[in-house]
């Protein structure tokens, strides 16, 4: 067999919606559908001139960095049917072409397009795949209505397979874990119309497009044998069935620049909203309860999302990460009562040591700032406050000390920033408020490391450091790490780091934020991890 049991299992990519016969043809007309498209940023430098960061592209970065194969050979998919089962690298690259059978340039009168048949027809070229790699499953990979394709597949065609279902979680057993980038999980909405457009929408199937409507969507999204079951309420795509596909193994990139979504003139962003990516609205961009960040990047174009180092950094650790890594702040009790006019607001970040750009950042600025909640009527204290869901890998690049040698530890900084506002039966007060000026501001350094061979975590806040976070290093065995408060474990680690001593007349005594610190490995080599 090829697959070495190192977790590179083969990548399937599956792209978004192209629109009608026209954009069909284009998109064909792309060998790797997009995900080869790169990227150019620039900062500047210490002089005012810029500095260009130039992002290869998803798929060259998985070749450089991870050195998987993208085996064409002319033809993808004939290439791959004539090989010998077991043959073909694992590590390797391949590209759903599901609209090449609807595209007048390569088929006389193509039919349209159907969803169900594209689900359909990835389920064989992931079990093509699989029988060549020899390896036990794929990771799926998907931008925009691409993961609406994979969720179809996972969600109805694996559970109606007459080999794999009937069992709702019957796609476990050849899909490993599910990345997406910008994909509309609670369909597509306008915020204007009142709801005409997609009630227009959904009764012509324009283009196709019914398929972001919550009919066609619970029809795609539900197995044959349960489409007749009652429903507990209202259908909600967001949701993926609690006995189904495991939600902690699909990982959702959500896009918050609206702005630079330029396609169709801008017109659509207008009609969705900014509060969205340019075309999928923040709150329909992610499967409830799976792991997600944000990235100020729109749903394509020159600041895309696939094509981002941002994107591109979530998908490698998602993918290959051994850590995971989650933090939320705990035991905050709010100041005053519910029936005030107050809002409070955080606003966070999340930054990893090496790399030239933020993994996740909700902001007020790109309207996504954490609400922070009350618990109930009775109670001061607030909801637990999710504020990152991310991870590591112990094998990604770290930087010397002055002896040249590796530090020890993997870094990522949390930053935090607390805003109120006063809300007055539904309209922002700004007489009082003073824009741009934080109520608390600070950053949370977090070092992970091994002491004895048991995960150890070192944390302090960028305010206590008293010089740049850079000349900041821990001494495993020498400073006191952050007491662990699941020893009985030594895989997984918990720990609590008290907020500064300024922030108690804001969030209480009591507030924390919570750490956890999680071994990971994908399913095959669950048990080495």
């Amino acid at each position: 067999m090829s697959y070495a049991n190192d977790g590179k299992l083969p990548v399937i990519y599956v792209r978004g919606y192209a629109g009608g016969a026209s954009g069909i043809n284009t998109a064909v007309n792309d060998p790797f559908y997009g995900f080869n498209e790169g990227a150019v940023q620039a900062r500047v430098d210490g002089q005012n001139r810029p500095v260009f960061h130039q992002f290869e592209s998803p798929l060259l970065r998985l070749m450089t960095d991870h050195g998987y194969q993208l085996l064409v050979k002319g033809n993808q998919e004939l290439f791959l049917a004539g090989q010998d089962d077991g043959e073909v690298p694992a590590a390797s690259i391949w590209v759903h072409r599901f609209y090449d059978e609807y595209a007048s340039r390569f088929v006389r009168d193509p039919g349209s397009f159907s969803l169900e048949e594209a689900a359909e027809d990835l389920l064989a070229l992931v079990r093509l795949v699989l029988a060549k790699t020899g390896a036990p499953r794929v990771f799926l990979v998907a931008h925009s209505m691409g993961g609406l394709v994979v969720r179809a597949m996972i969600q109805h065609t694996a559970p109606d397979d007459e080999f794999l279902g009937p069992d709702v979680d019957a796609a476990t057993r050849v899909v490993d874990r599910v990345f997406t980038y910008a994909t509309p999980h609670g369909g597509i909405e306008f915020a204007h119309g009142f709801g005409l457009l997609e009630r227009l929408r959904d009764l012509t199937g324009f283009n196709g497009a019914d398929i972001f409507g919550p009919e066609r969507m619970r029809e795609y999204l539900t197995p044959t044998a349960l489409r007749d079951a009652p429903a507990d309420g209202p259908f909600d795509a967001t949701k993926m069935p609690a006995d189904g596909f495991p939600v902690d193994r699909v990982f959702c990139l959500v896009g918050t620049n609206a702005p630079d979504y330029a396609v169709g003139l801008g017109i659509p962003a207008k009609l969705v909203g900014e509060r969205s990516d340019g075309l999928v609205q923040i709150d329909n961009a992610a499967v409830q309860d799976a792991p997600r960040a944000l990235v100020h990047r729109s749903h394509s174009g020159p600041y895309g999302i696939v094509n981002s180092e941002e994107g591109y950094q979530n998908l490698q650790r998602f993918l290959f990460g051994d850590l995971e890594v989650r933090a939320n702040l705990t035991g905050v009790e709010l100041q005053g009562t519910r029936d005030d006019d107050i809002t409070w607001q955080l606003e966070v970040s999340m930054s990893i040591r090496t790399l030239p750009v933020v993994l996740h950042e909700q902001s007020a600025a790109h309207l996504c700032p954490v609400q922070i909640e009350w618990e109930n009527d009775d109670d001061k204290t607030a909801k637990p406050v999710p504020l990152v869901r991310t991870f590591l890998s112990s094998a990604a690049a770290r930087p010397t000390d002055a002896a040249g040698r590796k530090v020890p530890t993997l870094r990522h900084v949390l930053g935090l920033r607390l805003v109120s506002l006063r809300d007055r039966k539904g309209l922002l007060s700004f007489f009082d408020h003073v824009e741009n000026a934080p109520e608390w501001a600070d950053a949370l350094v977090v070092d992970i490391g091994e002491v004895d061979g048991r995960r150890t975590t070192w944390a302090t806040w960028n305010s206590t450091i008293g010089s740049a976070i850079r000349d900041w290093e821990p001494r495993p065995g020498v400073d006191a790490p952050v007491a662990d408060l699941a020893p009985a474990d030594p895989r997984y680690w918990k720990g609590e780091v008290a907020l500064p001593a300024i922030t108690r007349g804001l969030l209480g005594p009591n507030a924390v934020v919570t750490l956890e610190v999680f071994p990971r490995s994908t399913v095959d080599r669950a048990g080495t991890a």
